[in-house]
């Protein structure tokens, strides 16, 4: 008597979990933004230290990312750099800032969470950050990456 054996690999599984989870497919309760490529209404604005090469570089990078027109993109080391209202220049060199289209703004690990929600294949890492603990444990990240950046300054 001949005795079939099947076997089952859990790998196609995790993979099609994994690719749920890279591709947004959260519950609503993680989902604070709305699932457009664009803000609601505006534009929104990114606001940079152009003479940091290291947020030069950053910044070039989502520059050349899907999803990039939604933004428009601030140098704020430069001499004419409209910054609008609620933002000086040396805050806005002290820390990254994004200006909603709301008019609200968003510093430090929540201002790039803010503008990964907008990028296609970014979305779920800012909908991550929506999530306790993991915006928090950004957020100290960021502030550590402050104290070193300014030795590249």
């Amino acid at each position: 008597m001949a005795v079939a054996v099947c076997q089952v690999s859990a790998r196609p599984i995790l993979r099609l979990r994994w690719r749920r989870l890279l591709t947004d497919d959260l519950p609503d309760t993680v989902r604070p933004m709305p699932e457009t490529n664009t803000p609601r209404t505006g534009q929104v604005e990114v606001y940079f230290d152009g003479a940091c090469p290291v947020c030069s570089r950053e910044i070039g990078f989502y520059r050349g990312r899907p999803g990039a027109e939604a933004f428009r993109f601030v140098d704020a080391s430069a001499a004419d750099a409209a910054l609008g209202p609620d933002l000086t220049r040396e805050d806005a060199l002290a820390r990254m800032h994004v200006r909603r289209a709301d008019g609200s703004l968003a510093t430090g690990a929540a201002a790039f969470a803010e503008m990964w929600r907008h990028m296609p294949g970014l979305r779920w890492l800012g909908q991550l950050l929506a999530v306790p603990p993991f915006g928090a444990v950004a957020e100290l990240g960021y502030r550590g990456f402050l104290r070193v950046r300014r030795l590249w300054r």
